[in-house]
């Protein structure tokens, strides 16, 4: 069993376990409606979920390397994770 004493940590995997959750539900209910137009809905709103999960993963990361991590090395960081929603939006 895991043991997670780390609650920055917990709060990660919780938020993961959220997203895979909400992730399954709609590939589930895409298989029970069977029609495109209704599992293209569906799709649209996870476009939504993963994006705003990143942010919120992310942002719990950062906040438990504050005090660990060089200001150039936050930088870097956030820098890096504003370049992969730039990727994202420019496909």
């Amino acid at each position: 069993m895991f043991f997670t004493f780390d609650k920055i940590v917990l709060s990660m995997a919780l938020l993961r376990f959220l997203s895979s959750s909400i992730e399954f539900t709609a590939a589930m209910l895409m298989l029970y409606f069977n029609r495109v137009d209704v599992a293209f809905k569906i799709n649209a709103v996870l476009a939504m979920v993963g994006p705003t999960v990143l942010i919120c993963v992310t942002t719990l990361g950062l906040v438990g390397l504050a005090g660990k991590v060089s200001i150039p090395g936050m930088v870097s960081i956030v820098t890096g994770v504003g370049l992969i929603f730039l990727g994202i939006n420019r496909l």
